[in-house]
């Protein structure tokens, strides 16, 4: 990383103008694009008293001479940090637009407020040709981030286009938002100490050994709570309804990835427990993408979900008693698992530059349903084959497919199946309960 002798630097501080340069010269090889005026730039505003880079805050101080700078070392470690992060262009979240949901609760004190402002700047006149070019706009970056570079349009027939972001950077921007509403936070109790000592009426500025005046000092941002099952067994239709629900999942720490905020509280559709907060790019990549309501298409996401990452996950799932004393998924997520690790060995491969790929995009859906087991069947399939030879693989009926997983659970996670079975919880309910409504999305059920 550069080291190079910085212009404008005084006693650890450089001018904001040297500080986007240093940001573009050591993140020039990170995965996630970097902007050129991360602190001169909307939504970049030096005299709240911080600026944001990815998910980390850098303290703004305004020096003797009346110029805005920022400390070099901060700079430097909010690039270790960006350069740290991993992205895959594939692995995309859906960022809006989004009907019929209910504006999330913000701060107004926080700038940030990305979705907010990358869905305003998309609905002016030629927002979304503007951000395809690259053309500078407003906003012109996000938490130091580029973020027409990696944006993605997907249309449908007959649909409004929609707007992706690769789930690296939503994770990044989810962070910045929470570190920020920290800082913020940590800046208010700080001032309310200040009044409480000092009489109003003769303020008083804090200055440093060399006369400086400070904006504000550097506020760490508050670690995130981890989530140790304070919600197990509790019903979502419950406690969804009870006062002050959401601000106090926004405390705790994401309980599938544990490194962003909480956003939204999981939970099991099927047997309608809670699962656990996680945020918004979990919740996101555990939704089956849904062609119909019982048809879904198997996509690269279910690597990680059963491969990657699959204790976690599993674990996840089974946070519900309902999954656990039955010792199986949702049937959405069982229907998944069938078509990508049971019917793996059916899938056929064609020639391709690298060898051979496997072929099309795989789907599965079903007939009846999982309270009727008996006369519920899974029919996995391929679409979209190159040479229009494949179709259907397979047919699996639904007893079959909760068997199968069950002795892939006991191989892959011994210590979730050991934790499972009917034997393993009392006072289940006999009667399934009733599909608690998704209204997170349009119409795309989150089991």
């Amino acid at each position: 990383m550069s080291e190079r002798v910085m212009p404008g630097r005084t006693d650890g501080l450089i001018t904001l103008g040297a500080a986007d340069a240093l940001w573009v010269d050591l993140t020039a090889d990170s995965a996630v694009p970097t902007a050129s005026g991360a602190f001169t730039c909307s939504p970049a505003h030096a005299r709240v008293g911080y600026v944001l880079l990815g998910g980390h805050v850098v303290a703004t101080v305004r020096a003797s001479g009346g110029q805005w700078s920022v400390p070099e070392a901060e700079v430097r470690r909010a690039a270790v940090e960006l350069n740290a992060v991993g992205m895959d262009r594939q692995d995309l979240v859906r960022i809006g637009p989004f009907r019929g949901v209910p504006m999330q609760e913000c701060d107004e004190d926080t700038q940030l407020r990305w979705r907010r402002r990358i869905t305003r700047g998309l609905q002016e006149p030629g927002g979304p040709e503007r951000a395809a070019r690259g053309e500078v706009g407003r906003p012109s970056h996000l938490a130091g981030i580029d973020w027409r570079q990696i944006l993605v349009e997907r249309t449908r027939v007959g649909t409004q286009r929609t707007w992706w972001l690769p789930r690296a950077v939503v994770r990044l921007l989810d962070a910045a938002e929470h570190a920020e509403a920290q800082w913020v936070q940590a800046a208010r109790t700080r001032q309310a100490s200040a009044a409480a000592i000092e009489p109003p009426s003769h303020p008083r500025q804090a200055r440093d050994t060399d006369g400086r005046q400070t904006a504000s000092p550097e506020g760490p941002t508050a670690s995130l709570r981890l989530y140790n099952g304070e919600l197990e067994g509790q019903l979502y239709s419950v406690l969804s309804r009870k006062p002050g629900t959401s601000r106090r999942v926004a405390g705790w720490g994401c309980a599938v990835c544990r490194t962003a905020p909480a956003a939204v509280l999981d939970h099991c559709h099927e047997h309608g427990y809670v699962r656990a907060p996680v945020c918004q790019s979990c919740n996101t990549q555990e939704r089956p993408d849904h062609l119909y309501s019982n048809d879904i298409r198997v996509a690269n996401r279910y690597t990680r979900l059963f491969h990657t990452d699959t204790d976690d996950w599993l674990r996840h799932w089974h946070r519900c008693p309902g999954c656990r004393a039955r010792t199986t998924l949702p049937l959405p997520h069982l229907a998944a698992w069938t078509a990508h690790i049971a019917c793996r060995s059916l899938r056929p491969t064609h020639p391709a530059s690298r060898g051979r790929e496997p072929c099309g995009v795989l789907r599965v859906s079903w007939t009846g349903s999982q309270n009727e087991p008996r006369s519920c069947l899974l029919t996995v399939a391929v679409d979209f084959c190159p040479s229009g030879e494949h179709c259907v693989l397979a047919r699996v009926p639904y007893r079959e497919a909760a068997e199968r997983f069950r002795l892939w659970l006991a191989e892959t996670a011994p210590a979730v199946a050991a934790a499972a079975g009917p034997d393993r919880l009392d006072g289940l309910p006999a009667q399934v309960r009733p599909v608690v409504a998704d209204t997170s999305g349009e119409g795309l059920a989150l089991f």
